[in-house]
């Protein structure tokens, strides 16, 4: 099953949903680990190194970053843009289909803007 890492601005709603629904699931949010606070390369280093999905509502940059590591050679074990504006049913739908339906190396240099 996948693993996941919520950015700190990611919606904690979506969060508890997603437990709810998949009490199982790997989910860290970057509160829990410590990098309360860290830059986006900083947050994409750990989520590598965890080898975790990065959630995130950041479209202005969290991609950027994303592609730079890609481009560098660097691991980039993918990441998943919501809009903020996304309903919270919604989000927890898709995040629940794509956690059950694909497989970690799918998601390698791979950035999803939601929805599908």
């Amino acid at each position: 099953m996948l693993r996941f890492l919520a950015d700190e601005n990611f919606k904690g709603e979506i969060v508890r949903g997603l437990l709810r629904r998949m009490p199982d699931l790997d989910l860290v949010r970057v509160q829990d680990i410590g990098l309360t606070g860290a830059d986006d390369p900083s947050i994409l280093d750990w989520a590598a190194e965890q080898e975790r999905i990065v959630l995130t509502h950041d479209r202005a940059t969290m991609p950027d970053f994303a592609y730079e590591r890609v481009v560098a050679g660097e691991a980039m074990p993918g990441v998943i843009v919501l809009p903020r504006r996304l309903a919270v049913r919604q989000a927890i739908d898709e995040l629940s289909l794509i956690a059950t339906s694909s497989e970690v190396d799918e998601w390698q240099g791979f950035v999803l803007h939601l929805p599908l």
